[in-house]
C-alpha cells in the first residue's frame, strides 16, 4: 500500500502540471507514448515508506526508492524533495540511469527536478562501452556536461574475475576532469598517467575526443622505432576534423640521423562522392641503409590521392593521383599502404599509377573509358619504356535477351599506347606506338537433360583492328593490320552427387570441345636474326591453372589468342560435411591438335598435350583454410608451377602461410618464395608474433620480425625486432626495432598489427 500512496502522492506534490496531466494521459494518449507510459512531465515515485512534512514542505522516501522522470530512473536508500527549492536530494546507493544507457552512481546526490542537472559526493560514471570516471565529488552542469573533482578515467577493467578490486592497466588521474559531450572533447587539468597503479607521466593540461563522439579532433596513438637508417624516430599523428565530412590528419615523422619527414592525409566526403589525399614532404640530401648522407639536398616528396563519384545513378568517374620524387623513399621512411588498388586500372608491387575513369552500368550493359601512366620503381624500371594509355574504351551490353534459346552478348574494346622508347631498340629511337579496336559477340545456350547431363553450346565472333607507328624504332614507319577470329564449341559436365552418413560427395566430370580460326598475329618487326617480332602489350603473363582451364582464350588480353582445334578435361569433386568441414578436388588437362607457337615453352601450353593442372581446398577445422595448386609436366611429371597456403584464426592465435614456385622463362631461372606470419599467445594477455618473406630460390630473407605482444581489454603494445635484407642500389639491409601501444578510446581500437 505504501507504493501505491507514494506514487499518488508525488503526482500531488512535485508539480502542479503533472496531477493535471494524470487524467489526459488516459483520456488523451500521445499518438506515441513512451516505453514506461509516462508522459513527457510525469513524474512516478515508489518507496517502502513516505512521509510529508507540510510545515516544512518536505517530502521523504525512504527503502528502495524508485523515480522515473522524462526517461531517467533514479534509485536510492533515501530521497527527499524540497518544496520551495524544488530540488531532490538522494542519499546511500544512488544509482541514475539515463536514456542513452549510460549511467551515474554516488554516495549523496542533489539534483533539480528533471534528474539532469545537481552535484554529487562519491561520484562514478558508467557510459557506454568500456568507459568508466570516478570522483570524490562532481556537478553535472547540464545534460551535456560533467565536471570531475579528484578524479579518475580508464577503459580498463576494474574488478577481477572473482570479483575483487584491481588496478586497471592504465588510468588518467587528474585534478579535474570535464566530460563535455556537446563538444565530444574530455578535457583534463593537473593529469597523471598511471599503469598498473603506477604514475608514469605528468601533464598539466591534456584532452582527448569522447568516446561516445564518432568523429573529434585530437591526437592518435604515436609509433615508436629505432634503425639504422633513420635512427631514433618518432611519429606523432594528429587529426584535425574540419565537420562531419572532412578531416585532416598531419604526422610528422622525427628522426634522429635524417632529417624530419612530414605526412599528411586529408579525406572528405561529398553528396555524391569522396576524396582521398596523402603526401609528404622532406628537405634533405640522400641517405643509403646505413644511415649516411651523400649529394646535395633536396625537397623528396610524394603524393597519394583518389577520388570517386557518381553523376547519375548509372554514371560515376573517379582518378588517382601517385607519384614520388624518389623510387626508395617509401622503403626510406618506412611509409606504409601504398600499392593499393585505387580504381580500376591496378598496379603492380613498387609501381604506381596515375588514371582517370568513368564508368556507365545498368541491368544489361556496362561501359567505362579511362586512361592512365605508370612510374616504376623498381632499379630495372624504365619509364619512357612504360606506355600512356589512353583511351581504354570497353563496353558490353545484352541486346537479345533469348536468341535460339541462348543469351547473346556483345562487347566492344579499344585501347592506345603511346611510349617514348622500348626494350630492344637503340637508345633514343621511339618506341612502338599502337591502338586496337575490338569488336565482340559470344552466344551461349545451356540444357540439361533428364539424366543430369549439362550442356552449353556456345559460338564466339571477334574482329581486331591495329594502327601501329614507329615500328622497328623507325620514326614514322607506320601500319595497319586486321583479323578475324571465329570459335565455336560446347562445354558438358554430368554431376553426380550421393548422400553418405554425415556428409555430401559430388563428383563432376567436365568436358569443353572448342574448334578456332583465323588468329592471326600482328607482325611489328623482325629481330636481328630476322625472326618476325609480334605485338604482346597485354599477354605477356600467362598462368595456367584450374581456373584457366576451360577459358576460350588462355592469354589475359588481346594481342595473343588461341587457334585451332582443342579439347580440355577435368575431373572435380567435393566432399560437404554436415559441421561445416570442407574440400575441393580438381585435376584436370588440355590437349590440342598441333604444337603451338603462340605459347612459350614455360606456359605449359605450348605442346599438343598440355601440363596436368592440380587445385585442393580444405578447411578441415573451423578457423583453418589450407589450399594448393600445382602444374606438372605433362611428359615426366615435374613441378613445373606450385604454390600452397593455410590461413589459421584460433582462440589462443591466428597465422597464414604462402608459398610460390615457377618457372619464369627461357634463361631467368626460376621464382620461388615463402610469406608467413602469426601470432600465439602463451596466456592469457602475453604473445609472440612473427614474420618472415623468403627468397628460396636466393637462399636468402627479405624481411623478418619477432616480437612479443601484451594484450588485455583496454591495451595493446607490440615490440617487435625487424631485419629487412632488401637491397635496392644504395639502399642495403637495415635492422630496427619498433614500438606500437594502441590505447582503447585512444586512437583507434585494438587489433592485430
Amino acid at each position: 500500500m505504501a507504493r501505491v500512496l507514494a506514487g499518488s502522492l508525488a503526482f500531488v506534490v512535485l508539480a502542479g502540471p503533472v496531477a493535471a496531466s494524470a487524467q489526459a494521459r488516459v483520456d488523451a494518449p500521445p499518438d506515441r507514448p513512451p516505453a514506461d507510459g509516462l508522459t513527457e512531465d510525469q513524474l512516478y515515485l515508489e518507496a517502502d515508506t513516505v512521509s510529508r512534512d507540510e510545515e516544512k514542505g518536505l517530502t521523504v522516501a525512504r527503502g528502495d526508492v524508485r523515480a522515473r522522470f522524462q526517461g531517467r530512473t533514479l534509485t536510492a536508500d533515501e530521497v527527499t524533495f524540497e518544496a520551495s527549492t524544488r530540488l531532490i536530494r538522494a542519499r546511500g546507493n544512488v544509482r541514475i540511469i539515463n536514456p542513452d544507457r549510460t549511467a551515474q552512481f554516488a554516495q549523496e546526490i542533489v539534483l533539480d527536478q528533471s534528474l539532469s542537472v545537481g552535484a554529487a559526493a562519491g561520484f562514478a560514471v558508467r557510459s557506454e562501452g568500456p568507459i568508466k570516471m570516478a570522483a570524490a565529488s562532481a556537478v553535472r552542469r547540464s545534460e551535456t556536461v560533467n565536471e570531475l573533482n579528484q578524479a579518475i578515467y580508464t577503459p580498463c577493467e576494474v574488478c577481477a574475475k572473482n570479483g575483487d578490486p584491481k588496478n586497471p592497466t592504465w588510468s588518467i588521474q587528474a585534478e579535474q576532469i570535464v566530460q563535455d559531450r556537446s563538444r565530444q572533447v574530455v578535457s583534463y587539468r593537473n593529469a597523471v598517467i598511471r599503469v598498473r597503479g603506477a604514475p608514469v607521466l605528468y601533464i598539466p593540461i591534456f584532452w582527448h575526443p569522447d568516446p561516445q563522439a564518432e568523429r573529434r579532433s585530437g591526437f592518435l596513438t604515436p609509433a615508436l622505432q629505432t634503425s639504422g637508417r633513420r635512427g631514433l624516430s618518432y611519429e606523432q599523428p594528429y587529426v584535425h576534423v574540419f565537420n562531419p565530412s572532412a578531416d585532416l590528419t598531419v604526422s610528422p615523422q622525427i628522426n634522429s640521423q635524417v632529417a624530419p619527414f612530414l605526412n599528411a592525409h586529408y579525406r572528405q566526403r561529398f553528396r555524391t562522392g569522396a576524396i582521398d589525399v596523402r603526401g609528404g614532404f622532406t628537405y634533405d640530401r640522400d641517405f643509403d641503409g646505413e644511415g649516411d648522407a651523400f649529394g646535395d639536398p633536396t625537397a623528396r616528396s610524394y603524393i597519394l590521392a583518389s577520388g570517386a563519384f557518381a553523376l547519375t545513378p548509372e554514371w560515376k568517374w573517379g582518378f588517382s593521383a601517385e607519384r614520388t620524387s624518389d623510387t626508395l623513399l617509401f622503403e626510406k621512411y618506412d611509409i606504409g599502404d601504398v600499392y593499393v588498388a585505387r580504381g580500376p586500372f591496378v598496379p603492380d608491387d613498387r609501381r604506381l599509377i596515375s588514371q582517370v575513369y568513368a564508368t556507365r552500368q545498368t541491368a544489361k550493359s556496362w561501359f567505362s573509358a579511362g586512361a592512365f601512366s605508370i612510374q616504376g620503381l623498381r632499379p630495372e624500371d624504365d619509364d619512357r619504356t612504360f606506355p600512356t594509355v589512353g583511351p581504354f574504351v570497353e563496353g558490353r551490353f545484352e541486346p537479345i535477351a533469348d536468341l535460339v534459346g541462348g543469351r547473346l552478348r556483345i562487347r566492344t574494346t579499344g585501347v592506345a599506347l603511346t611510349r617514348d622508347n622500348a626494350p630492344g631498340v637503340p637508345a633514343g629511337a621511339p618506341g612502338l606506338d599502337s591502338r586496337r579496336a575490338t569488336f565482340e559477340a559470344d552466344w551461349r545456350r545451356t540444357s540439361t537433360t533428364a539424366g543430369g547431363l549439362r550442356v552449353a553450346l556456345f559460338g564466339h565472333l571477334r574482329g581486331d583492328g591495329y594502327s601501329l607507328s614507329d615500328l622497328d624504332g623507325v620514326a614514322g614507319r607506320s601500319a595497319t593490320q586486321g583479323r578475324g577470329i571465329a570459335s565455336a564449341g560446347a562445354d558438358v559436365s554430368l554431376p553426380l552427387v550421393r548422400r553418405f552418413d554425415n556428409a555430401l560427395v559430388v563428383v563432376e566430370p567436365t568436358a569443353q570441345l572448342v574448334a578456332s580460326a583465323g588468329a592471326a598475329l600482328i607482325r611489328v618487326g623482325r629481330d636481328p636474326s630476322g625472326a618476325p617480332i609480334y605485338l604482346n602489350e597485354d599477354s605477356a603473363t600467362v598462368v595456367f591453372d584450374e581456373t584457366s582451364l576451360f577459358r576460350l582464350n588462355r592469354f589475359p588480353g588481346y594481342d595473343l589468342t588461341e587457334d585451332g582445334l582443342r579439347m580440355s578435361l577435368a575431373g572435380r569433386a567435393s566432399v560437404l560435411w554436415d559441421d561445416g568441414r570442407r574440400a575441393n578436388f580438381v585435376l584436370g588437362r588440355s590437349f590440342r591438335s598441333s604444337d603451338s607457337g603462340v605459347f612459350t615453352t614455360t606456359s605449359g601450353l605450348s605442346r599438343k598435350a598440355s601440363d596436368w593442372v592440380v587445385a585442393v581446398e580444405a578447411e578441415p577445422l573451423q578457423g583453418v583454410s589450407l589450399f594448393a595448386r600445382t602444374r606438372l609436366d605433362g611428359e615426366d611429371l615435374t613441378v613445373r608451377r606450385a604454390e600452397a597456403g593455410a590461413n589459421v584464426s584460433l582462440k589462443r592465435g591466428s597465422g597464414y602461410f604462402r608459398y610460390l614456385k615457377e618457372e619464369t622463362g627461357p634463361g631467368s631461372g626460376r621464382r620461388e618464395n615463402a610469406d608467413l606470419g602469426g601470432e600465439i599467445f602463451v596466456s592469457e594477455n602475453w604473445g609472440v608474433t612473427a614474420y618472415g618473406n623468403r627468397d628460396i630460390a636466393a637462399s636468402a630473407w627479405v624481411i623478418r620480425d619477432l616480437g612479443v605482444v601484451y594484450r588485455d581489454d583496454c591495451t595493446r603494445l607490440d615490440i617487435f625486432y625487424r631485419q629487412e635484407d632488401l637491397q635496392v642500389g644504395r639502399l642495403g639491409s637495415s635492422t630496427s626495432i619498433n614500438i606500437r601501444l594502441t590505447l582503447a578510446t585512444l586512437g583507434g581500437p585494438l587489433g592485430a598489427r
